[in-house]
């Protein structure tokens, strides 16, 4: 009976406001899909496909804050439903997957004209990117839904299994953006290694902060707020070079949290 519930009464809420973040989302993908094509076959100037190139990237980023936004905002008015669960990690596979897959392998071709293997296997790395931000939007979607019990979704609620998809593109886009920004364009094959490690991360198990929680009436610490406010300065300034640190910060720091938990699990095992 709550099967039938969920499949009838569930499917047909479609709420308005954060269904309209979530199109624009999937507008944003799909306008840095167009810039990325463009770059690649710009025949007026390299300037030109530069700058078409960082058009996709905050095309990206913007993309990101709309994915935020929306379930904030269904959140925030009580307005959640598996519809728009639905049409938000398709709306992500578009901004997420495809877009940032699209730009390494059109960003790649370039500059390893003279190596054939890179341009053979360009492909599949792009792929293999595809496939696990694909698996991983499947996999959010299948260990946060309502019929699981309530301590499961209270942990899945509070720290995301895998690295996001919004984070795994943004840590790409944004160093396209610094690759761009100071003429680095030679070292884009540095890219395609990275981006098989946020493939993997994406489906593997270590834990993320979800930030879900954090709203106008979460309570901090000084040193907490101050290192925020410190951010956000740093963005301001050197808005380049800062996101793509950011994005690559919150990388890492899933591992390394990972590894330490797993340190001290052994310990308490051994003792």
């Amino acid at each position: 009976m709550k099967d039938e519930a969920f499949s009838t009464i569930g499917a047909r809420k479609i709420y308005l406001l954060p269904c309209l973040f979530t199109a624009a989302n999937l507008f944003l993908g799909f306008l840095s899909i167009i810039r990325c094509m463009q770059a690649r076959y710009c025949s007026a100037s390299e300037m030109m496909s530069m700058e078409f190139y960082t058009q996709a990237v905050w095309f990206i980023l913007l993309a990101g804050i709309c994915d935020s936004l929306d379930g904030r905002v269904a959140r925030l008015g009580g307005k959640e439903s598996l519809f728009g669960k639905e049409f938000d990690s398709i709306a992500d596979s578009v901004s997420f997957g495809v877009a940032p897959a699209l730009m390494v392998f059109l960003m790649i071709l370039s500059p390893t004209e003279q190596f054939p293997f890179f341009r053979q296997v360009g492909w599949i790395f792009g792929f293999l990117y595809l496939l696990c931000a694909a698996v991983r939007l499947a996999r959010f979607n299948v260990i946060t839904h309502p019929l699981l019990p309530k301590s499961e979704q209270e942990k899945n609620n509070y720290d995301f299994l895998g690295l996001p998809a919004p984070a795994a593109a943004g840590s790409i886009a944004s160093l396209v953006l610094v690759l761009n920004e100071y003429d680095l364009r030679a070292w884009a094959l540095a890219l395609p290694p990275l981006m098989l490690l946020i493939a993997y991360l994406m489906v593997s198990g270590i834990y993320y902060p979800s930030f879900k929680k954090v709203d106008w009436t979460t309570r901090t610490r000084w040193r907490t707020f101050l290192m925020s406010i410190a951010a956000v300065s740093l963005i301001v300034l050197m808005r380049n070079i800062a996101l793509a640190v950011i994005f690559l910060s919150y990388v890492f720091f899933g591992i390394f949290r990972h590894i330490k938990m797993r340190k001290k699990s052994r310990r308490k095992c051994c003792h």
